[in-house]
């Protein structure tokens, strides 16, 4: 295993564990709350960061072979419209549940990248297809994004 993934992975668990204890201790109003700007519901937002895992690795290692990611923000925008409106009543321990499986093999996923295959750079749809390492894709998103979500979370349920 290599150094520089052993440390994406234990980030991406330290944000995932973040984003599950804060999801732990929200009332039903609250996971029911919808996010300013947003729109989606607190308890989708938590949902969407626990399903999309899968979709953040594969595009990585799609990367680590050296093989250029088509996705656009448009092609985003358009999966994360569907999740919220196929999950707009995610229960939330169903919810803590998968946020817990799918960051596990989200981290065991990362851990078996070497660092060759983190160096690996190809176009990057996401980024206007400029030749990114898989990374950078990892740190943006997979690794990033529970980040994300917990700051917005926090700060629009303190406004609230």
């Amino acid at each position: 295993m290599s150094q520089r993934s052993e440390v994406l992975a234990v980030r991406l668990e330290e944000g995932a564990a973040a984003l599950a204890a804060y999801a732990d201790t929200l009332s039903d109003a609250a996971w029911q709350m919808r996010l300013p700007k947003d729109g989606r519901k607190v308890g989708v937002v938590i949902h969407h960061v626990a399903s999309v895992y899968p979709v953040e690795i594969h595009l990585a290692e799609v990367l680590a072979k050296g093989q250029p990611v088509t996705a656009t923000w448009e092609d985003v925008h358009a999966m994360n419209a569907a999740h919220a409106k196929e999950h707009d009543a995610a229960d939330k321990q169903a919810t803590l549940a998968l946020l817990a499986a799918n960051s596990a093999a989200a981290a065991a996923a990362i851990r078996a990248l070497s660092d060759a295959e983190l160096d690996s750079a190809a176009p990057l749809g996401l980024n206007s297809n400029a030749p990114l390492t898989c990374q950078f894709m990892l740190e943006d998103h997979a690794v990033r994004h529970s980040y994300h979500h917990l700051a917005r979370i926090k700060a629009a349920l303190q406004t609230a």
